[in-house]
């Protein structure tokens, strides 16, 4: 098997855990199989850099000593947020001849800015997004996943999710049981899929400040399996339903609806993923009331039916 070199690419103020945090799992695999990955970190001129959080990094060598690596990773971080312009043409410059280019959280800002997500899905940090499809029309921004792969082309949400799109790379050179060895070693999850929302639906929406909402909120995600009309949550909440529905949206930002959606969908995810329940247990535990009902719901919000669902994203340990 043929040695990938892998390049991070490092500017100042970059965030030190979206360039440690793949880093370490790319090294991992080498450790495990000798000979699989060379790792290099390069910075425009070769000088050192100082992260957002204070680190100083120094790199092994300058970018402009060489052309893309294999597989060309670029982190994010506050230095993203006004480019150098020498890093952007290096980046347009060098960026298509790499056979992986791949972006963590912001990263995905200065691949755009090189032109080198046009026509493309991509993601970035859920609190940048907006702000990426209005900058570069041209990129189909996508907020939910954690990571997008698009051809040879990956982006990845904020910051942990780089862990997650490093391992499903290596699974992708060197096999699961690789990959699975590196995830125990570091304590983190191999199985996250790369259209698992960037976060749940309890932090998806804000926490009401009123104790009666926010014990409703609690109901909802230990309860889903119940009645969770907007009627039935008023009473719990000692209000009618009219200003049930208005104050909880209000102060979450979603309407109880909405929010009733996402916990059901996220709980039903769940049980496909962790337990070997049927789709019909699954259903009635879910809220859904019938495997049909709950079809539809993934359907709509996944584009998945509940059992393509576990077939792709249940680890392979529990089945």
């Amino acid at each position: 098997m043929a040695q990938r070199t892998v390049l991070f690419v490092l500017f100042d103020a970059v965030q030190s855990l979206d360039v440690t945090g793949p880093l370490e799992v790319f090294a991992g695999a080498e450790q495990h199989t000798p000979g699989t990955y060379r790792i290099r970190t390069a910075s425009l001129d070769g000088a050192a850099v100082r992260t957002s959080g204070g680190l100083t990094l120094v790199p092994d060598e300058a970018l402009g000593d060489r052309l893309a690596a294999h597989t060309l990773v670029v982190p994010g971080g506050q230095g993203t947020r006004s480019p150098d312009s020498g890093l952007v043409d290096w980046l347009r410059a060098h960026g298509p001849s790499a056979e992986r280019l791949v972006s963590v959280c912001t990263g995905a800002v200065l691949l755009a800015a090189a032109g080198l997500l046009d026509g493309r899905r991509a993601t970035t940090h859920w609190a940048y997004c907006d702000k990426l499809a209005r900058d570069h029309p041209g990129v189909e921004v996508d907020p939910d996943p954690i990571y997008v792969r698009d051809g040879h082309v990956a982006t990845s949400a904020g910051v942990t999710s780089g862990i997650d799109l490093a391992l499903a790379l290596v699974e992708e050179d060197l096999g699961r049981d690789v990959a699975l060895a590196i995830a125990r070693h570091l304590v983190v999850f191999l199985r996250r899929p790369g259209n698992q929302a960037q976060f749940s639906a309890q932090l998806a929406a804000q926490t009401a400040q009123r104790a009666p909402l926010r014990d409703v909120q609690r109901w909802i995600t230990e309860h889903p399996e119940a009645d969770l009309s907007v009627e039935a949550l008023a009473t719990r909440a000692s209000l009618s339903p009219r200003h049930f529905a208005r104050a909880f949206q209000s102060e979450t930002g979603m309407t109880p609806g909405r929010y009733v959606d996402r916990i059901r969908l996220e709980h039903a995810r769940r049980l496909l993923e962790d337990t070997t329940d049927g789709v019909e247990e699954i259903s009635r535990a879910s809220g859904y009331g019938t495997p049909e009902a709950m079809r539809r719901a993934f359907v709509k919000a996944l584009g998945a039916a509940p059992a393509e669902y576990r077939r792709r994203f249940r680890p392979a340990t529990a089945r």
